[in-house]
């Protein structure tokens, strides 16, 4: 069964803190970067997965897909062209944005489990990411995973 999950409006503040999580920043990275405790900024990070119906324990890629997906901020310009993506390496993509489990992800990606790593590592490589946020801001950069900007379909009861 799908919903619409409904998304609202950032405040400035927080859009501040969803552009350091866009450019691949932690928590902790965050806080030392515009010097805030890092408390400070988990409770913002939880306001902004609240606000974009991201679900609470949810990746920082999951995150960034939420961010760019309801269109408060633009994914960046990219700085080189797509790779030539196989579809099950664009599921496999579409799986690592939506969910922050192996499990769920291999799953969605319709892989074994055992076989995730690997194949997330080839994606890891063939994009060029250093990890899965800079992989899901890419993906938005070069329009692999369009923002959403009307709304978007969860599956309720998933875990992400």
């Amino acid at each position: 069964m799908t919903a619409l999950a409904p998304t609202q409006p950032l405040t400035p503040s927080e859009r501040r803190i969803a552009q350091h999580v866009i450019k691949g920043l932690d928590a902790r990275q965050i806080a030392a970067a515009i010097q805030l405790k890092p408390n400070t900024i988990h409770s913002t990070l939880r306001t902004v997965r609240w606000k974009l119906a991201c679900p609470e324990r949810c990746s920082l890629a999951v995150v960034a897909h939420h961010i760019l997906d309801s269109g408060q901020i633009t994914a960046p310009t990219p700085q080189r062209p797509a790779p030539d993506l196989s579809p099950e390496q664009i599921s496999l993509l579409k799986a690592a944005a939506e969910h922050t489990l192996p499990r769920d992800i291999a799953l969605a990606a319709n892989l074994a489990p055992a076989d995730l790593r690997a194949a997330l590592d080839q994606l890891l490589a063939d994009t060029g990411a250093q990890d899965s946020t800079e992989l899901v801001v890419l993906a938005h950069s070069w329009q692999l995973l369009p923002a959403g900007r009307s709304g978007r379909a969860t599956r309720n009861g998933a875990t992400q």
